[in-house]
């Protein structure tokens, strides 16, 4: 390619006395699709596994297309999360909210592994998983700011977000478990070949209803992947004051896991493949730890920075991040190029920003819509208001 180059520049640069006189710089194309490879393997870090003869792949074949994808999908998530972050703190979105900045390769890797037919319920770190299963940017925005054009009408806020075959968005600690196992038992009564992808965090990892859950999964064989997302922190706990057993993915005895490096998208996805196959074939349930990493605290209301250093979420982002892992990747393999790259980060602030100017100017649901949606497909009946002289017709 340099040598392309400077023969081109020797035929284009002028000659004898012209060549002392000052000239417009030559502006070279960019690079054909054609220059670029269509797919390439990657090794990714061993898996560690528990109850299982066979581990998934350590090779990764990932085409130019899919790596594409992959990465606008994880800097879409990560630009909607910082958007969200300074919102928050213009007042513009209030209440809780729980962003996911750094654990992007957790939700895109898993997303890649499954089908859109099969099922997930996350906790209420749900911004992302809502985005992958469906809801546009803009919608998502607009839920947050508490907006009529947000994707559960301005009712719902960050913790309670919804979309065809995704359950949410959970707001109790752990709630959402024994619930996954409950549509991974309608997937098994109605022999669709379709799985439930259950996910919680290290900190609701130590609850009871998550060992009964357990329990039943494993009695029934219910095709239900149980996964743990590891981000360190269960609020300001680190895992190791919280857990007497760190090793999350061992928790199901019974239950076979694996323990993944959750801030490799590929990786992720290797596994997540070999999980649902595993599910898919009549083995019941299995339990996957991803090992991740949360940039923000644990809330807005949690600066992060009061049980962790600074230098910590520094060395994480500069060593780790799952962007800059890929976007190497892509370009020392010669999926892409770093320009390419940078259009593509144009592109989602744009639409970012866009979003953004929607979900603050959108107006707020009318009181009267408080009631409604209260019950599904019943008939009107009346809803008390904001004092008990205001009445509403509630519908379904």
């Amino acid at each position: 390619m340099r040598k392309m180059l400077a023969a081109l520049s020797r035929l284009l640069l002028p000659k004898g006395p012209a060549a002392h006189k000052p000239v417009a710089r030559v502006v070279v194309a960019s690079r054909n699709y054609a220059d670029f490879a269509t797919e390439a393997t990657f090794d990714v870090k061993k898996h560690d596994i528990h109850r299982l003869e066979e581990s998934p792949s350590t090779t990764a074949v990932m085409t130019r297309e899919e790596g594409l994808q992959y990465y606008k999908t994880m800097q879409t998530i990560r630009r909607m999360e910082l958007k969200a972050d300074q919102l928050y703190k213009q007042k513009i979105i209030r209440g809780f909210c729980h962003l996911y900045d750094g654990q992007e390769a957790c939700c895109v890797g898993l997303e890649a592994a499954i089908n859109p037919t099969d099922h997930l319920i996350t906790a209420y770190r749900a911004h992302a998983f809502t985005y992958t299963r469906g809801i546009s940017v803009r919608e998502i925005l607009a839920e947050l700011t508490g907006r009529i054009g947000g994707c559960a009408k301005g009712k719902g806020g960050s913790m309670h977000m919804y979309a065809k075959n995704f359950y949410g968005g959970n707001g109790i600690v752990g709630a959402q478990v024994p619930l996954g196992a409950g549509i991974a038992l309608a997937c098994k009564y109605f022999g669709k070949d379709e799985i439930c992808v259950t996910l919680y965090g290290d900190g609701a990892a130590n609850q009871g209803q998550i060992f009964e859950t357990f329990n039943m999964a494993a009695l029934w064989k219910l095709p239900c992947i149980f996964i743990c997302e590891n981000n360190r922190y269960g609020m300001g706990t680190s895992v190791e004051r919280a857990a007497a057993s760190t090793d999350y993915y061992k928790r199901g005895d019974f239950i076979p896991g694996l323990r993944v490096d959750g801030m490799d998208v590929l990786a992720v996805r290797e596994a997540a493949k070999f999980a649902a196959n595993h599910c898919r074939s009549g083995k019941g349930p299995i339990v996957m730890e991803l090992q991740t990493y949360r940039y923000h605290g644990h809330s807005m209301s949690d600066p992060g920075v009061s049980y962790r250093t600074r230098e910590e979420i520094q060395e994480v982002r500069s060593k780790s991040d799952p962007i800059t892992l890929l976007k190497d990747r892509m370009v020392n393999n010669n999926l892409a190029s770093v320009e390419e790259l940078k259009e593509i980060d144009v592109e989602v602030r744009k639409e970012i920003e866009d979003a953004a100017q929607f979900a603050t100017t959108d107006p707020e649901p009318p009181l009267e819509d408080l009631g409604n949606h209260i019950y599904y497909k019943e008939p009107p009946f009346e809803v008390r208001g904001p004092n008990q002289w205001i009445r509403y017709k509630s519908v379904g």
